[in-house]
């Protein structure tokens, strides 16, 4: 009897268990049908390598979905499509953008969504298709790829065949200016040796130069009170010489009034008879230059006898 209850226990038991995950998987069944999905796609003009089935998406860090398909794009085989599969509660917008990213340096690639201001509207109101399409940025990736194709491009247009050979025209260029330098290695050495010198001897004129002119400042420093001390003499004299003049004009003072009253009036009548004089004493020196006997004895010089 007591072997037949275990029986009974373990199998009223195993049948509990047994109720319990059955409910567990109506559940968990019921959970997955009540959470939807929507659906997008993404066109990449870019390989993805290292993107597969599966790979999860995020949206600013976020894991918001995964992707479903990837093939490539029938009338253009260098595009790749990626079909997503998202939560329905994604906010994606009409300027979210979708790129390749790699979760670590050795992680696999994932689908990277940024952007979607407020502002915006859903993609899925706006698009017309079932499957609405968001559009892509440049990756990390593609931006190194392509300054590398810009960078290799500059290289082979740098050294192309002209330019190697203007490189190599250089090049034999300086050889031969270093030639000409070795040859002239004595003259550049007196040349030096020169210049050495006449920096020596510039050296010594500007010490000797910087000597007289602190000597010459000495000197100037030295005498400048006695300087000043003659100048002050001076100025004492010609103040009081200017106070004798002024003291002289001002005792003179009635005469020079009248020399300017009655002295400069008879003055201009002088001057009137002085230049009589001279316009006379003028002519009387024509007369003699021109005839002297006439002019002092009243009559011609005697003409001098001739004989025939």
């Amino acid at each position: 009897m007591e072997t037949k209850a275990h029986y009974v226990l373990i199998g009223a038991f195993t049948l509990i268990v047994s109720l319990a995950l059955l409910a567990f998987g109506l559940w968990a069944a019921k959970y997955s049908s009540d959470r939807t999905w929507q659906e997008y796609r993404v066109v990449f003009d870019e390989a993805v390598t290292g993107l597969s089935v599966g790979s999860p998406v995020q949206y600013n860090g976020i894991s918001v979905g995964s992707i479903t398909d990837l093939s490539l794009a029938p009338d253009d085989p260098r595009k790749v499509i990626a079909r997503l599969r998202l939560n329905s509660t994604t906010p994606v917008k009409t300027d979210t953008r979708a790129k390749l990213a790699i979760t670590s340096i050795t992680g696999p690639a994932i689908i990277q969504l940024s952007g979607g201001s407020p502002q915006a509207a859903a993609l899925t109101t706006v698009s017309r298709d079932a499957v609405p399409t968001i559009q892509t940025s440049p990756s990390a990736l593609q931006n190194i790829t392509d300054v590398a194709n810009r960078v290799v491009e500059r290289m082979d247009q740098m050294l192309s065949d002209q330019n190697v050979e203007r490189i190599s025209n250089t090049l034999a260029h300086l050889e031969t200016i270093s030639g000409s330098l070795a040859d002239r290695d004595q003259g550049t050495q007196a040349l030096l040796l020169e210049a050495r010198d006449a920096a020596r001897n510039l050296n010594a004129t500007l010490a000797t130069a910087n000597g007289t002119i602190q000597h010459l400042d000495e000197n100037v420093v030295r005498q400048l009170p006695a300087t000043l001390d003659k100048l002050d003499a001076s100025l004492s004299k010609l103040d009081s010489a200017a106070g004798n003049a002024n003291a002289i004009l001002g005792e003179n003072r009635a005469a020079i009034n009248s020399f300017a009253n009655d002295g400069l009036a008879q003055l201009g009548p002088t001057l009137t008879e002085l230049r009589g004089l001279i316009r006379d004493l003028r002519r009387v020196s024509d007369r003699l230059e021109n005839n002297p006997a006439r002019y002092l004895l009243g009559r011609d010089a005697p003409k001098e006898f001739e004989p025939k």
